[in-house]
Parts: C-alpha cells; sequence; structure tokens
C-alpha cells in the first residue's frame, strides 16, 4: 500500500506510530554535547522560513512545543525531543541562519526502499562544496543514532536551489533523507503557483536526476495532512534501524 500524497510504501516493518509523550531534554551546540544514549532520532532540517517548528508541534500535536516565530532562523542550536522515551525528533537550525550552502552540482542516486538503506549518490564533482556550520555538519557525520533527516521543502514557492544543495550534500555523504512538503494547504494569490504544481516541479527535476526518487510526503500544519502517514513511514524506518 502506498501512503496517500506521498510514494512511500507501507512495508513490513510498519509498526506502532502513536505519540504519547514528547519531552523536550536538551540544546547542545556540539554534536559531542548531544544525548549519549543510543537511541534513535530524526533529523528535521529545512530552509529557516519553512516550518520546521511547525511540523514538529503538528507531529507531537502540542501548540508552541517547539518555538515558532514570524522571524526566521530562531533555532541556533541542535535541541533534541524524546518521544515515548524511546527516540528523538532533533530540529537544527535552518538555511541562511547557521547553515549556507555553496554552488554545488546535483548527482544521481539510488534508494533501496526494501532495506532502507537510504541515500546513495555517484560521481559528484570534485568542485562540490558545502559552506556549513561545523557543528551542523559534524552532527550528520558523527552522529550513528540518526535513522533519517527529514528534509523539509516549502510547497507554496517554487523549487529552490538551494534545497537541491542540501539534498546533494546529505545524498554524498550517504545520510538517509525523506522530502516532506510543507505548506500544501497554502495558496498564492496572483500569478503564482498552486502546491501540487510546485511539487509536480520538483518531482520532475528530481526523476531528470536521479535513478529513482527518494521517499516523499506532503503535509499541511495547518490541516493535519500527512501527519500520520510520516509517522507511520518514521515507525519503519526506526523499527529496520532497530532490527
Amino acid at each position: 500500500m502506498i501512503l496517500p500524497g506521498s510514494n512511500i510504501v507501507v512495508g513490513p516493518y510498519a509498526g506502532h506510530s502513536h505519540i504519547k509523550e514528547v519531552q523536550f531534554v536538551k540544546s547542545s551546540s556540539r554534536p559531542r554535547d548531544c544525548p549519549k544514549d543510543g537511541k534513535p532520532e530524526f533529523a528535521v532540517l529545512g530552509r529557516s522560513n519553512v516550518g520546521k517548528s511547525s511540523l514538529i508541534n503538528l507531529l507531537v500535536r502540542k501548540k508552541e512545543f517547539a518555538l515558532t516565530s514570524k522571524k526566521p532562523g530562531k533555532t541556533q542550536l541542535i535541541n533534541h525531543f524524546l518521544v515515548n522515551k524511546s527516540w528523538y525528533i532533533v530540529d537544527l537550525p535552518g538555511y541562511g541562519t547557521a547553515l549556507s550552502f555553496g554552488m554545488t552540482a546535483l548527482a544521481s542516486y539510488y534508494f533501496d526502499a526494501s532495506a532502507f538503506e537510504g541515500l546513495r549518490f555517484a560521481n559528484a564533482p570534485d568542485s562540490a562544496r558545502t559552506d556549513w556550520s561545523s557543528f551542523t555538519k559534524g552532527y550528520f557525520l558523527n552522529r550513528d543514532t540518526l535513522v533519517a533527516v527529514l528534509l523539509l521543502v516549502d510547497s507554496s514557492i517554487p523549487p529552490q536551489k538551494i534545497d537541491l544543495d542540501c539534498a546533494n550534500w546529505l545524498g554524498r555523504n550517504n545520510i538517509p533523507m525523506t522530502f516532506v512538503f510543507t505548506k500544501c494547504d497554502k495558496v498564492k494569490g496572483g500569478k503564482g503557483k498552486r502546491p501540487d504544481e510546485n511539487i509536480k516541479e520538483f518531482q520532475e527535476f528530481i526523476r531528470e536526476n536521479y535513478r529513482e526518487p527518494p521517499p516523499w510526503i506532503m503535509t499541511s500544519s495547518a490541516t493535519g495532512l500527512g501527519r500520520d502517514e510520516l509517522l507511520l513511514h518514521m515507525s519503519q524506518l526506526r523499527n529496520y534501524w532497530d532490527n
């Protein structure tokens, strides 16, 4: 079965996905200061105004649990939230604050959906460079408990190169990710495209440059779209990781 509003297939590792309790654990300025209890975690990443905090609040169903602001860039640290005392949601700084991406060229990758082995890029040019804050880059490269990155993409605007650059860096470093399209309820006035049109354009670019499309899902913090489906997807990734 393919989950609605996504390309995600429900497999044998799908399991318990309900959130019964969640608590803020700590903020860290260095990867070595992050929790060391070995619990699996999902990192939430995206541009500074993509709606990261809103998505976290939606998942845990607690208003203003994660900091939200009309001023982008409020998240400056690695923030760990413990879910059901067994796994973490990690809120990371958005692009344009602690993160900035240099000019990169997209390479191709494949995603082994059956084994959830993540993303693998090939033929990335040596000239591809990423200017990233050391603590966030270090988190991705050295965090053994990281199950996957939820890479948030704003569906209310056309595809942004910075999002593709981010996906390129993660893929080249063999870090699993899922595209999470946010603001799927938004309809821009004037000549702006609808979210489904922007998502289709983004997907067309992915199909042109990648061997197999990565997991993706549509969400809306305003309507709750995609919440249960995303949690189910996270449960099967987590259960595979545990095994």
